[in-house]
């Protein structure tokens, strides 16, 4: 399978065809096993390669970024025309009536969507099982997870069935994924891509990110996601002279010039590497030595307060969590069943009906959190040490350009083999959701195996620097041995 970078190089020169490259791409969806996507847009996406094959001479096609670059977009953004169901019978049949802002920002640049993919439903867990349309298989391995909640759309790129996705990032959805099915994804900064037509979970942590095979591509499509958009007050207004490719400064360097690293300074954390699996403690090891034998230096750091992320976390994104869904009633769209009755009793059913066993979950426990008495004793409480993890990670990164750790303590497990227990779960997240509850961009691309299943090396950087977290990803993808 090309790249983006050369699918719009092939297309630019007329020397492939755009169609083909669909054709070819949904043969290879419909024989297979892995359950990627939900919806497809197969008709509307042959119609669009055929508009790029038509007219990929003209300017105005010429200078488009994504020109008749497939992507696959996750179930829970936006897509006008296209049915999006976060992956829950409570959503089935609702097709929106306008575009995320990243779905107008990919048209815009020529990028063709071929349909929505498989998740956890309403972005809620870490293996793709939750899923009202079944798991998501690993590519690697059929009895696998590919990881969640994005696991359709990382196991779609890992497959060959699409060039590029998008994910969103509550907890580590992007990454986690990213690491199991050995792809690249990154986690924006909090307020950098537009949320607007993101199905909301935890309104306060997730981010829209790019997933693709290589790191150039992430920088491509994080090009393109960073549109501003006046309708997401969450986004951030970045100062004139903020980067907007992230590419040109990295074309005229030899891939092995020790100069782009030297003097780099990277931390690690060790309450990342504890409670690691030996294998995946070892690449990730052997990561970093690759970055030291080329002129960077580490130091090992104690972030204490990470300790307190998981609980944290999970106490916010379920108290976000039973507030947004509150509004998911059926009565407006989606799900709709039996005879209705007073609002009480048809409200219970509908939810009780179109609503999984995780999703209810989440929103009792965040309605209990938030309830009288409680409040101050749990959600208060988590908001604080949010504030403590957050000034922890400003602190180390004053004194270090990247962090580095791994992205999952573990390989990806067996299907079936957790989901039976939340908490297992909930503790697969213990390297990833730290990163969203301090807002900070990070990265996950592939630094070795454990028989045949990828590891992932998760890197970390301040606010808004995701050039830098880019640079030095690249860096290592093109001398990792």
């Amino acid at each position: 399978m090309l790249t983006a970078v050369e699918v719009v190089e092939e297309i630019k020169r007329g020397n492939s065809s755009c169609e083909e490259l669909i054709h070819r791409i949904f043969e290879r969806i419909e024989r297979s096993e892995l359950n990627c996507y939900i919806t497809l847009n197969k008709e509307a996406a042959i119609e669009d390669a055929r508009d790029v094959d038509k007219r990929h001479e003209e300017e105005k096609y010429r200078q488009k970024k994504l020109l008749g670059v497939p992507i696959a977009i996750k179930d829970s953004i936006s897509t006008r025309g296209i049915q999006t169901t976060c992956a829950s019978k409570i959503l089935m049949g609702y097709i929106p009536p306008y575009n995320a802002t990243v779905i107008e920002a990919l048209k815009n640049e020529g990028a063709i969507i071929l349909g929505k993919t498989n998740m956890d439903e309403f972005c809620m867990g870490s293996s793709t099982e939750t899923s009202y349309f079944g798991p998501t298989k690993n590519p690697h391995d059929l009895t696998r997870v590919p990881g969640g909640s994005s696991g359709g759309s990382a196991a779609a790129i890992a497959a060959g069935e699409s060039v590029l996705a998008l994910g969103s990032d509550t907890g580590g959805s992007i990454r986690c994924p990213a690491s199991f099915c050995g792809i690249t994804g990154l986690k924006p900064t909090y307020g950098f891509v537009s949320r607007y037509g993101l199905i909301a979970y935890a309104n306060s942590l997730e981010q829209i990110g790019p997933m693709a095979s290589t790191v150039m591509d992430t920088a491509l499509l994080l090009e393109v996601l960073a549109a501003k958009d006046e309708r997401d007050s969450t986004q951030i207004k970045l100062p004139n002279n903020a980067p907007t490719n992230y590419r040109c400064s990295w074309l005229d360097v030899p891939r092995t010039e020790p100069a782009a690293i030297k003097g780099m300074r990277i931390g690690v954390p060790r309450e990342f590497i504890e409670g690691s699996s030996p294998e995946v403690e070892r690449s990730v090891w052997d990561a970093i030595h690759t970055f030291e034998d080329f002129g960077a230096t580490y130091t090992e750091l104690r972030m204490r307060n990470l300790n307190y992320a998981l609980a944290a976390y999970y106490l916010i994104a379920m108290s976000e969590a039973s507030s947004n869904l509150a509004r998911f009633d059926g009565l407006r769209y989606g799900l709709r069943t039996g005879k209705d009755e007073d609002w009480h009793t048809t409200f219970s059913r509908i939810r009780s009906e179109g609503f999984g066993e995780e999703v209810k979950r989440r929103i009792i426990l965040g309605t209990y959190a938030l309830s009288a008495g409680y409040y101050g004793k749990y959600y208060l409480k988590a908001l604080k040490v949010r504030t403590l993890i957050k000034h922890e990670f400003e602190e180390a990164l004053k004194s270090h350009d990247i962090l580095a750790m791994p992205t999952m303590p573990f390989v990806a497990f067996k299907l079936g083999e957790r989901i039976k227990d939340p908490l297992s779960l909930y503790l697969a997240d213990v390297n990833t959701v730290s990163v969203n509850l301090a807002g900070v961009p990070s990265i996950s691309l592939p630094c070795g195996s454990s028989h045949g299943l990828p590891i992932g090396l998760q890197l970390v950087a301040t606010h808004f620097e995701e050039d830098a977290l880019l640079r030095a990803a690249y860096w290592y993808e093109q001398n990792a041995h």
